[in-house]
């Protein structure tokens, strides 16, 4: 007979991640300050933040009125230019890819 140690920790942490899992199902609204975390902006452009990054694009985003009143194609053309993202949504989404992951305990 073999006994084989950890196997309480590791249904542990299966079950955690199950929870976590569990808890990311459906549609969540997240605030874009969770997404664009300081390393993921880090990772992808040159700034250190994403308020520099704001900061640096020329556009006066104080409010999210402020940020919804931005051109797409123009914020597009921004991000294309200081990011490895093609557009804001790709940027977004590869966020909320990153963001999940957290979530999930990774």
């Amino acid at each position: 007979m073999f006994k084989i140690d950890g196997l309480d920790e590791l249904q542990q942490k299966l079950d955690d991640l199950a929870k976590n899992a569990e808890a990311l199902d459906g549609e969540h609204s997240v605030p874009v300050s969770e997404l664009l975390t300081d390393s993921f902006i880090a990772r992808h452009t040159s700034f250190a933040s994403s308020d520099a990054m704001f900061e640096a694009s020329g556009f006066k985003i104080e409010t999210q009125e402020d940020f919804a009143a931005i051109p797409d194609d123009k914020w597009d053309a921004f991000i294309c230019s200081n990011s490895s993202f093609d557009n804001w949504q790709n940027m977004l989404s590869a966020a909320g890819q990153e963001w999940a992951v957290r979530k999930l305990g990774f």
